[in-house]
């Protein structure tokens, strides 16, 4: 798994839903959070100030639900690339067993922070992970 990052969340009550597994709407936000925190880790002042990252799409899939307390680790990595839209995966594993609880692909497109216009990833953009 190339350019991966991680870190890790302690499932909190404002987390779940009526069923008392984390919400759906929460994973989204993890994968969200956790992309932004890789993209802004690597990606030089300059460059963040010209670029801003959209969604495309997600696909989730749910292995598992995480309950209160769990600790989880999320890990995101970077995928297969076009001219302006770039695969990002992640992971989310309850870190006391092991196990998967969601597995995603989500494409993000570059935008021009300035024209709100798709952007094309260059050369400069992909050495960012490289």
């Amino acid at each position: 798994m190339a350019h991966q990052f991680e870190h890790t969340i302690t499932v909190l009550p404002e987390h779940l839903d009526n069923q008392n597994h984390v919400n759906n709407v929460i994973y989204l936000q993890f994968m969200q959070d956790i992309a932004i925190q890789h993209w802004s880790s690597v990606v030089p002042a300059a460059m963040e100030a010209e670029i801003v990252w959209v969604v495309k799409r997600h696909e989730v899939d749910y292995h598992a639900p995480a309950l209160l307390g769990d600790e989880l680790l999320v890990k995101t990595y970077t995928g297969a690339l076009s001219t302006v839209a770039w695969d990002r995966h992640c992971e989310i594993i309850r870190v006391r067993d092991g196990k998967k609880i969601i597995s995603s692909k989500s494409a993000w497109v570059c935008l021009d922070r300035k024209t709100g216009r798709p952007r094309r990833i260059d050369d400069a953009i992909k050495a960012v992970f490289d």
